[in-house]
C-alpha cells in the first residue's frame, strides 16, 4: 500500500470537515485565551480606546475565533470564561 494509498483509506473512514462544520466545533462552550499587543486591540475590538503601544494583552476567544473579551492578565480571561461556562482550551 502506498502512502497516497492510505491518504485515500483514511479519507474514506475520516472525511474532512467543512470550513462551517469546524467552526461549530465547541460552539458556545470552548474559549481561548490568545495573548496580543496593544497595537493589534483595534484589529479584534474596533470599540476598544487607543492604547498605549507595547503592552501585553489578553484577549478571549469563542471556539469560532469571535473575540468575547480584552483584559491585562491571563487569569482575568480564564475566569471571565469561567463564568460564561465556556472551558478554556489550549490553542497550539
Amino acid at each position: 500500500m502506498t502512502k497516497t494509498d492510505k491518504i485515500v483509506e483514511l479519507d474514506a473512514v475520516h472525511p474532512a470537515l467543512t470550513q462551517e462544520a469546524l467552526a461549530q466545533l465547541g460552539d458556545g462552550q470552548l474559549a481561548y485565551v490568545k495573548e496580543i499587543r496593544s497595537e493589534d486591540v483595534a484589529e479584534m475590538f474596533p470599540e476598544a480606546p487607543t492604547l498605549q503601544p507595547g503592552m501585553t494583552l489578553f484577549a478571549l476567544h469563542a471556539a469560532d475565533g469571535t473575540p468575547i473579551m480584552l483584559t491585562d492578565t491571563r487569569e482575568a480571561a480564564v475566569a471571565n470564561a469561567w463564568s460564561q461556562e465556556l472551558e478554556t482550551v489550549s490553542v497550539h
